[in-house]
């Protein structure tokens, strides 16, 4: 069933409550007559309200207001902001090394407003001491306390331990605060690309598919880096 209101000549009720193309409030009219003023003002008659009685139309111009109606929900649909939970895995025994690394991701994904579930990973004898999981997950949630809090505190789960960390930004504002950095980064390119010269214009654009690409490529490695394995040698270690 079309959810698209009755116009014009589809609309089938011997009367209607009429509003005019600023919103006055004209009565109720015959129906022949509210046809008869829509075409003098060049608009079309619109059915507002199908279940009052009588239904009450509104004359307005149907395509210009579709077209608004379709660009407001669009706009709505690209200022929606959707939590997504990232996900981390480590190990109780990680090397600093590591360790760093992993927690530069969850600093990044905490910046974007995202909520961030750290998972460790317990293999052969680990299993046994389970308080280094949980020193870890505190020391993680404590290096990053500026940026995010504790929203589901360290539990066992069969072999892994799991704590939820969630961001003190909320993802609409650093959806805002991403596109400000990107707009003024932007404005700076293009304040460099003043003038005649093609050449710099091009080492600059360039410069930008560099930038771009790291940035994917850091993306992917984070995801690598989420769904990695435990190696042969570490479990044969392990059992």
């Amino acid at each position: 069933m079309s959810t698209e209101p009755r116009i014009n000549d589809r609309i089938r009720v011997p009367e209607v409550r009429l509003v005019g193309p600023s919103g006055e409030q004209v009565g109720i009219v015959p129906l022949a007559k509210a046809l008869e003023l829509a075409q003098e003002y060049d608009l079309d008659l619109v059915e507002v309200a199908a279940t009052a009685r009588p239904p009450v139309c509104k004359l307005m111009d149907y395509g210009k207001f579709k077209y608004e109606s379709a660009m407001k929900a669009r706009e709505a649909r690209k200022n929606q902001a959707h939590t997504v939970i990232k996900e981390m895995k480590l190990r109780p025994k990680i090397d600093p090394h590591d360790y760093d690394t992993k927690k530069g991701h969850v600093v990044r994904f905490l910046k974007q407003g995202d909520k961030v579930k750290i998972t460790i990973m317990f293999r052969g004898r680990e299993q046994s001491r389970p308080e280094l999981g949980f020193r870890l997950l505190q020391r993680l949630a404590n290096d990053v306390q500026d940026l995010g809090f504790v929203e589901s505190s360290a539990k066992q789960d069969g072999r892994n331990m799991i704590m939820v960390l969630g961001p003190h930004k909320k993802k609409t504002e650093a959806m805002a605060e991403a596109r400000a950095a990107a707009d003024a980064r932007k404005a700076e390119r293009q304040g460099r690309n003043v003038g005649p010269n093609d050449a710099g214009e091009a080492d600059d654009d360039a410069a930008l598919e560099a930038e771009n690409a790291a940035a994917e490529a850091e993306a992917a490695q984070a995801d690598a880096e989420d769904a990695e394995v435990e190696q042969p040698a570490e479990a044969a270690q392990d059992a």
